[in-house]
């Protein structure tokens, strides 16, 4: 293969991947960019906002706190510390390069609430529309900064790696011919799992590619079984399901069945605002009994949801539905993956010299389940975390691009079998979704194996998805118990022993795999 050379090498060009090259500036930086700047990113999509304790009466302790509490037992309390201690810098650093975050008269942030939140600490931009004005603001910085050079239509791959270290990314242009790129740095900044959900919130290219090519290369993966399903998602059919965001519900949206019963008053305290893996079962428990679950905005929104949450009321008067008038129809998809390729506190992962931030990483931040709008926080903190790093590494003079042959190296950038990526994702949405059992995830597990044995080796994005989706259904199938996104009928209490982060290699999951 023909092997080209970068000084530091970002894969994905979503919020992570341009925040981390921002931070890099001046120094020369190549992102890989599967699509035109802007398209194809969840983080274009995210609508609820960033949470961070702006407010004069609330705190980064709180914020914590709030975080522990919604993970369920397994979230790592000095990295919770450390991303809510850094959340305010980073609005202010996205407010100073021009992101048009809702402010009061008086210059104020406007916050919302948020399920699991204590307080209202969610910093909005038009109501749903926070995740878009900051790719958007962060696209033009990107733009204008010389050191960065950004290839659009380039798709990573593969990792490789050997003894442990990177040693190159093979990418492909449009499709083309493969070819290898060396740097001295790499950071993984490619998205999550959402789209290996035949139900999803995540857009069509987010289908665990970061992870599966990390699980190939023989990273550690950490949390993987936890797969955060956002309750309402608007029930049409559509792929993917949009998006009716949690805000609603902070300004007091309700949920009812179709006799107009609040059925949530019989499942949490919080009753709308309690955690989301709750939320999400008690719809998805209303959809088995045929009691047709939506979300009424009518009283307490009304016509305001036309003006402040543009992205929701348009999507419903495209379908038919006037959310003035009427209720709108939600049912669970799958949204965000707390778990990803395991870091340390530095976002370092287990190969040398590969870095991982966003959605494709498991930090410890989120446990079991993630707090609402946590997610884009964690991306910009763990971007400019892993930016420092980088630069101290290749500042010890020490990392240089390997001296590595890659004559043996073999890639198919081949798009994969759509017969095959559609049984791939129903597997995953009927075994491995909002409610699982060790019959349904042995039988997703040997479905994967037989896709692996029949489509292995004619498409590296295809091993990629399948590689991600073991990883997943093992790391399920071996927590015997119930935990924030992961519950299990035949284990429906939590159980102490398993009081702990979950850790796992590709290998192990093969092997797990093969067992059955």
């Amino acid at each position: 293969m023909d092997v080209k050379k970068s000084n530091i090498l970002i894969i994905g060009a979503g919020l992570a991947g341009l925040y981390a090259a921002l931070s890099l500036a001046p120094r020369k930086v190549t992102i890989l960019s599967p699509m035109p700047l802007g398209t194809g990113a969840s983080s274009a999509w995210a609508q609820g906002g960033v949470a961070a304790a702006m407010d004069k009466n609330d705190t980064a302790a709180a914020h914590a706190k709030d975080t522990i509490a919604a993970g369920d037992g397994i979230v790592d309390p000095v990295v919770a510390k450390f991303v809510t201690e850094g959340a305010a810098f980073h609005i202010l650093e996205l407010a100073d390069v021009g992101t048009p975050f809702d402010r009061t008269p008086d210059g104020g942030f406007i916050m919302s609430r948020e399920a699991a939140h204590s307080f209202a600490r969610v910093v909005r931009v038009k109501g749903d529309q926070a995740g878009y004005a900051i790719m958007k603001t962060l696209i033009g910085a990107v733009q204008k900064t010389p050191s960065i050079e950004v290839i659009e239509g380039a798709t990573a791959l593969r990792l490789l790696a050997e003894g442990g270290a990177m040693t190159g990314v093979v990418v492909s242009n449009d499709g083309g011919e493969p070819y290898v790129i060396q740097a001295s740095a790499y950071l993984l900044a490619a998205g999550g799992t959402g789209s290996l959900y035949a139900r999803t919130t995540n857009p069509p290219s987010v289908r665990g590619q970061a992870l599966g090519m990390a699980a190939r290369a023989g990273a550690k993966v950490a949390d993987a079984e936890f797969v955060q399903f956002h309750p309402t998602a608007i029930d049409l059919d559509r792929d993917p399901a949009p998006l009716a965001t949690e805000a609603l519900r902070g300004e007091g949206a309700i949920l009812l069945n179709k006799n107009g019963e609040r059925f949530m008053e019989q499942v949490h305290p919080d009753l709308e605002l309690a955690p989301r893996d709750i939320v999400a079962r008690a719809i998805f428990d209303q959809h088995q009994r045929g009691m047709r679950p939506v979300l009424d905005t009518r009283t307490t929104i009304g016509a305001r949801i036309d003006t402040d949450y543009p992205a929701v009321s348009k999507t419903c008067r495209e379908a038919g539905i006037d959310p003035v008038k009427e209720p709108i129809p939600v049912v669970p998809a799958a949204h965000y993956h707390m778990g990803g390729v395991e870091t340390d506190m530095h976002g370092k992962s287990s190969i040398k010299g590969l870095w991982v931030s966003g959605e494709a990483s498991s930090t410890g931040l989120h446990g079991a389940n993630r707090l609402a709008s946590n997610g884009l926080l964690e991306a910009l903190v763990y971007a400019s975390t892993c930016a420092k790093g980088i630069v101290e590494e290749i500042g010890t003079g020490k990392v240089q691009n390997p001296a590595v042959k890659f004559d043996d190296i073999t890639a198919s950038a081949a798009l994969p079998d759509p017969a095959a990526v559609a049984k791939l994702r129903r597997t995953m949405s009927d075994n491995v979704g909002v409610v699982r059992n060790a019959d349904g995830l042995r039988a997703a597990l040997r479905t994967l194996a037989k896709l692996d044995a029949d489509y292995g080796g004619k498409s590296d994005s295809f091993d990629n998805m399948v590689a991600a989706a073991t990883v997943i259904a093992a790391a399920a199938y071996q927590r015997k118990e119930s935990r924030g996104g992961h519950y299990r009928t035949d284990f429906p209490e939590k159980n102490p022993d398993f009081s702990h982060r979950s850790e796992i290699t590709l290998d192990e999951a093969i092997a797990l795999r093969n067992s059955l």
